[in-house]
């Protein structure tokens, strides 16, 4: 998963403060400056969100204007999975 998060230039893992991901960790990459993708680090497993905030300081600290879960139980050996994440990125 290191991979992942270094290609697609998410942010270090931090606690969600908002309750808006349970107190998860999570790390968000910027689509632009109001769109991103957070995974959420739930038990060992990763779970993949595109959300909208007014700004990045935001994240983790309000609850997002929209979050959309687009993956549960992300697996970046699943083509399905990583189709879908690169498609934010084109």
């Amino acid at each position: 998963m290191e991979n992942v998060f270094k290609y697609f230039e998410f942010s270090s893992f931090f606690t969600d403060e908002s309750q808006s991901f349970l107190g998860n960790q999570i790390a968000y990459s910027e689509l632009n400056s109001e769109h991103f993708l957070v995974f959420e680090n739930e038990n060992d497993s990763y779970n993949l969100y595109v959300s909208k905030y007014a700004n990045k300081k935001q994240i983790g600290k309000e609850a997002p204007e929209i979050l959309e879960l687009l993956i549960k139980d992300y697996d970046k050996g699943n083509p399905e999975h990583r189709i879908a994440i690169r498609r934010y990125f084109e």
